[in-house]
Formats: structure tokens, C-alpha cells, sequence
């Protein structure tokens, strides 16, 4: 893991390039361009405010606000895991220069939709205003969960990247089981209203369960996250790093053979 990290500094340059490309490519010929980046998940929250509100009404304060708090980080997540799988299979145009660090290519799909993430959150804090939830000191823990999860997703992203090189399959697999990881993650309602018999199991054993939960504590509740899930997954995050960041390590000699 620490070469992987050491070799990802060593190659900052390439890996904010290639994010910036990414990031003027994402909306390039669009009439809005960049003001996509708001827009979806602004039409996103609409669509599920609708459904939650209207046809399976959620009896929570300010629905619009806590559900856009949740969906922000999954979107994060979801497009960077989906994104992820195919960043090594899909390049074979980089992966046959010489000595390119293949590392890069999945570290820059979870930079891309970090930066998406970051430059939404003005967003949802003038959504926070408007629905009279005014920022507090508790955003003090905000950097430690975007941490957990940014490590939660590179060693997710580096584990799939690297499989489905060899297993094409996995990039469909991976879009049926985020549908399915969606729906099991507090996004759309309380932890709290999940039967007490499921609910410690749902919630620590699902990453972004604890993710979510504590953007929610730390925006909608104003009070700190709960610090055991969020230090327990910062431990397997790290972990995961490393196994991941392993495989990758592993495996990538072949790539451009296989790809």
C-alpha cells in the first residue's frame, strides 16, 4: 500500500491532469455544462422527494434537505465504484505506453466525482438555509468521514478495477449490486426505523450506512458523529487498502496483455 501511495505522489501531476481532463470532458458540447454538476443530483433529489414524499410519504422534518444529504456521498460512491471497474479494461490506449503508472486510472474516476462531491456541498448548505438548518461547529468532523470514505472507495475501486480485467463480467454485476446497496443504505430514511433486530448488522456491516449516518449527524442533526462504527471503519478501510493495493500490485504487469 505505501508503494501504491508513494508512486500516486510521485505521479500527482499525471493524476490531476487526467482528473481535469476528465472533469472538461464530462460536460463538454452540453449546453449547461458544468452546471450539470449541481443539476444532477438536484433532479435526483426531485425525483425521490416525490416518491418518498407524495406516494410513500416519510414522516421526517425538512425531507428535501436529509434525503439530499444522503444522496450525495452514495452518488459519490456508486459512480466512482461503477466508474472504477472499467478504469483499467476501458484504457488500453494509456496502458500500452511505456512505463505508465496504471494506479493513476482508478484514483483519478474517485477524484473526478470527489471534486463533483465537493462542489456540491454549497449546494446542500444553501438547501440547509432555506430549510432553517444553519452549519455548526460539528463540521469539525466532517474531513475525518470524507476520509474514511475516500479510503473506502479508492481500495474498492482498486480491488474491481483490477478483477474485472480478466473478468468482464464484474462491471454488471457491480451495477446490479449498487441498485441493491442503495435501497439497504439510509439514504430515504432513519437509521432509527429499521426493526432494532436488523438494524446493528445493516448498519455496521454496510460502509456507507456509517457514512451516511454521520454526513446526517454532522448536517441534519448538528451533533457529532457516533465515533465506534466510524473508527471501526476507518480500521477495515485501511486494510482494505492495503489487500487491494496488493492485488492491484499483483496483477498489474499483466494489464496491458489482457486488456
Amino acid at each position: 500500500m505505501l508503494r501504491n501511495l508513494r508512486e500516486l505522489y510521485q505521479y500527482r501531476g499525471l493524476l490531476l491532469s487526467l482528473t481535469q481532463r476528465e472533469l472538461k470532458a464530462r460536460y463538454r458540447g452540453s449546453l449547461l455544462g458544468f452546471l450539470w454538476t449541481f443539476l444532477n443530483p438536484t433532479l435526483q433529489m426531485l425525483v425521490y422527494m416525490l416518491l418518498f414524499s407524495v406516494f410513500m410519504r416519510q414522516q421526517i422534518e425538512a425531507y428535501p434537505y436529509f434525503m439530499f444529504i444522503g444522496l450525495l456521498p452514495w452518488i459519490w460512491f456508486s459512480t466512482s465504484i461503477s466508474g472504477g471497474a472499467s478504469a483499467i479494461s476501458d484504457r488500453r490506449d494509456l496502458l500500452t505506453k511505456v512505463r505508465f503508472p496504471a494506479q493513476v486510472l482508478p484514483a483519478t474516476v474517485v477524484a473526478t466525482h470527489l471534486c463533483n462531491f465537493l462542489l456540491s456541498m454549497p449546494l446542500l448548505v444553501v438547501l440547509g438555509l432555506f430549510f432553517g438548518h444553519t452549519p455548526t461547529w460539528h463540521l469539525v468532523a466532517f474531513p475525518g468521514v470524507l476520509l474514511t470514505q475516500l479510503c473506502v472507495t479508492m481500495a474498492l475501486a482498486y480491488l474491481i478495477s483490477a478483477i474485472n480485467v480478466t473478468f468482464r463480467d464484474l462491471q454488471q454485476i457491480i451495477a446490479n449490486l449498487l441498485t441493491m446497496w442503495f435501497f439497504v443504505t439510509p439514504v430515504f430514511y432513519k437509521a432509527a426505523t429499521i426493526p432494532e433486530k436488523f438494524r446493528e448488522v445493516m448498519v455496521l456491516a454496510n460502509p456507507m450506512a456509517v457514512m451516511i449516518t454521520s454526513y446526517q449527524s454532522i448536517f441534519y442533526d448538528h451533533q457529532l458523529p457516533a465515533l465506534e462504527p466510524l473508527a471501526l471503519w476507518a480500521g477495515i478501510a485501511l486494510v482494505l487498502l492495503g489487500v487491494a493495493s496488493a492485488i492491484f500490485e499483483r496483477r498489474r504487469e499483466e494489464f496491458a496483455e489482457v486488456v
